[in-house]
């Protein structure tokens, strides 16, 4: 399914029957990402006196409770709501689904015992003046992602400058394959989070953070078109499946 999109100017091809999904998949139990000490996700079977939800255990029909902790289980995308004082959801912030992208890869540099991704190692990795959607993936890279335990182990972060740079160039949608913007510790400031967010001084109210991605290296840094699914969840943050697509300019 071939189909042609024209932007700024430019018309670019783009095969719809190739998605290549950056998301984490949620599973029932600990085969997951962890983060923020958050439970693991939970599947069960609902048994309500002579009705069991398991067509393996005779039941008629699967029927699922599931529960889960967005920020701290998998990919999920995320709203000002998670930082300000004014009630935001990001089923009400988020209203369009598809972008331009730019993947950049990215060492964070070694900063006493943390490990951080700052301004200057962004600023050389991306060169566009701007970009809709940003993807950063960390290296080194390896699918140990797909259930690393972050909590208590003070995993990578960005630098506030980062930040700020990253809004200066109009990036509506950053998309990171780390836990959080912010430092594990950092006494509640969440410096990054506002700065992205420019909150509370000009709130960018429609633009989101997507966290606990993974893009595997069989994927190459440059332009995509992105397709960004979230729930309809009237909560700060949802899980969500990011989906990339490669594209051709065509003049």
């Amino acid at each position: 399914m071939i189909t042609t999109i024209e932007y700024k100017g430019n018309q670019y091809r783009i095969d719809l029957s190739k998605p290549i999904d950056i998301s984490i998949p949620l599973r029932n139990g600990l085969e997951n990402p962890n983060a923020y000490y958050a439970d693991a996700p939970k599947i069960e079977t609902i048994k309500a006196e002579e009705f069991i939800g398991s067509v393996n255990l005779g039941g008629s029909v699967n029927y699922k409770k599931i529960s889960i902790t967005p920020h701290g289980n998998g990919t999920h995308t995320e709203c000002i709501g998670h930082i300000s004082k004014e009630d935001h959801t990001i089923n009400q912030c988020f209203k369009d689904f598809f972008f331009f992208a730019d993947l950049i890869s990215i060492q964070p540099e070694q900063q006493g015992s943390d490990l951080v991704v700052t301004k200057a190692i962004v600023e050389k990795e991306l060169q566009e003046d701007s970009t809709e959607a940003l993807i950063i993936r960390t290296l080194p890279n390896s699918d140990e992602k797909l259930t690393k335990v972050y909590s208590g182990n003070n995993p990578p972060y960005f630098e506030v400058e980062a930040l700020d740079m990253i809004a200066s160039k109009n990036v509506k949608h950053l998309l990171i394959d780390l836990p959080s913007v912010d430092k594990e510790e950092d006494e509640g400031a969440v410096a990054g989070h506002k700065a992205f967010w420019n909150y509370p001084e000009s709130p960018r109210v429609d633009n989101t953070i997507t966290e606990l991605i993974y893009v595997s290296d069989e994927i190459k840094d440059g332009k995509y078109f992105l397709n960004l699914q979230i729930m309809s969840l009237e909560s700060d943050a949802c899980p969500s499946k990011p989906i990339l697509f490669s594209i051709d300019s065509i003049g």
